[in-house]
């Protein structure tokens, strides 16, 4: 092939490919530079400011006329109106609202329930993430499942890393530990650590005498093993004298509240030298009574719209009713009953001494409705003394530290998950305004 201009020196000959060589180089970086900005307006567009709302941000602090941007999954920035909004960033105008971190139930379970029953063969992802979903429409963006955890569970606590979710997310502690000695239990915790749990957790109580308590050998021969592995330990305890056992055999989580005493300076200072984190679960033990009568609660639409039909049907009907107050379990949930006033006694006096709580409800067991039960929660916790602020707190910042998710959860910062609730009314004014929820975001998506 011959080029005009060119003549047959050697030289002049090689042009031709260098000039190819050269459009093919040019063709290529203007490719390169598309694919840049693309990727940086595809950035751009990932990125959203709310502006102009009250943002309450999970370690008691709040900024008025605040500024919150979300850049993909994670948060950004959390400041005063001043605050910066990076170009091209999706503006939303939430002035008149209230933003607040997605709620951390530090004590639930993602089980095999349907309505009112648990079924082993209800253990599907179907249904599990169901449940997620609905702990996700009530702005309860993180559970923490303490107990009867299988495979599916860990896979699917496995598939949220990093990316987009439209449910609540999961963490596991897998099967509950149990074992009559200390080769059985710790034969038994090795077994579920090595599936890799966020946690383990034991039962240390008999139910109100109604089965035997795990052995002290059982019970410090789990806690040896996982710390031994790097992992801690909740325990489930009904009485100050549990408790306190536990604590001194260096549990890491009290998963409810004790029932049976005051508690006292001893428990106080064992909670307080470890830093270790109480959970209440107050609404726990109104399930355990409630039900002999129509609650009263049963038509509110923020109930209604997280059960299906026929389980307000159940839980309304007299004779059901009738067999719950004949039945052999009657007469334990009346001394739950009881037992519920002197946990909401301890929990004020351990907020007023400074023990961390860690929001739980306990949810997730047949008639532990997911959701709703967290709002309940919320508003005994404040019947119980607590200010809304201390309630919200526990519930989101404090939620996520008692089980080492700090500065990735719960709280409105930068380099925490993108987990908002934007709130129509102020809960510091009322805590049952954290049932105004408008918009539920969790990793930065807009799920509810």
């Amino acid at each position: 092939m011959e080029f005009p201009g060119f003549s047959g020196d050697p030289a002049t000959k090689a042009w031709p490919s260098v000039i190819i060589r050269a459009m093919r180089t040019v063709a290529a970086l203007s490719w390169c530079l598309i694919l840049v900005l693309l990727t940086a307006s595809s950035a751009s567009a990932q990125v959203t400011a709310f502006v102009g709302g009250r943002l309450i941000d999970g370690t008691g602090r709040v900024i008025e006329n605040g500024t919150l941007i979300i850049d993909g999954g994670r948060i950004v920035a959390a400041g005063p109106a001043a605050t910066a909004v990076p170009a091209g960033a999706t503006r939303v105008d939430v002035k008149g609202k209230t933003l607040l971190p997605g709620l951390v139930n530090a004590h639930g379970h993602v089980a095999a329930t349907v309505g009112l029953r648990s079924d082993p063969a209800s253990y599907t992802r179907d249904n599990l993430t169901r449940q997620l979903k609905t702990y996700a429409q009530y702005g309860v963006t993180t559970v923490f499942s303490l107990g009867d955890d299988q495979a599916l569970g860990f896979e699917m606590r496995n598939e949220q890393a990093g990316g987009p979710l439209d449910r609540a997310r999961i963490f596991v502690a897998g099967a509950v530990i149990t074992g009559s000695t200390a080769e059985e239990a710790r034969a038994m915790a090795a077994k579920v650590a090595d599936m890799k749990p966020d946690l383990l957790k034991i039962r240390v109580d008999d139910n109100l005498g109604s089965s035997r308590k795990m052995p002290e050998p059982a019970w410090r021969a789990v806690i040896d093993e996982a710390h031994r592995r790097n992992l801690k330990v909740a325990v489930h305890i009904y009485l100050l004298a549990d408790a306190k056992a536990t604590l001194d055999g260096g549990v890491d989580f009290i998963a409810h509240s004790v029932r049976d005493v005051p508690v006292d300076e001893g428990l106080i200072a064992a909670l307080k030298s470890r830093d270790v984190c109480y959970s209440p679960t107050l609404t726990r033990e109104i399930s355990t009574f409630i039900y002999d009568a129509t609650p009263t609660w049963i038509d509110d639409p923020f109930f209604v719209k997280g059960v299906t039909p026929d389980i307000i049907t159940q839980l309304k009907d007299p004779k059901r009713q009738e067999q719950i107050r004949n039945g052999a379990g009657w007469k334990a949930g009346q001394q739950y009953k009881a037992g519920l006033e002197v946990a909401k006694r301890n929990l004020k006096t351990l907020v007023d001494r400074g023990v961390r709580i860690a929001f739980g409800t306990d949810t997730g067991p047949p008639a532990r409705f997911q959701g709703f039960f967290e709002h309940l929660e919320l508003e005994m916790m404040v019947e119980a003394g607590l200010t809304p602020m201390q309630a919200l707190v526990s519930a989101t910042g404090d939620a996520a530290r008692c089980h080492q998710r700090a500065g990735q959860l719960g709280t409105l910062a930068p380099g925490a998950a993108a987990d908002v609730l934007i709130l129509g009314a102020n809960p510091l004014d009322n805590i049952r305004n954290t049932r105004s929820i408008e918009q539920v975001w969790i990793n930065g998506r807009k799920t509810f």
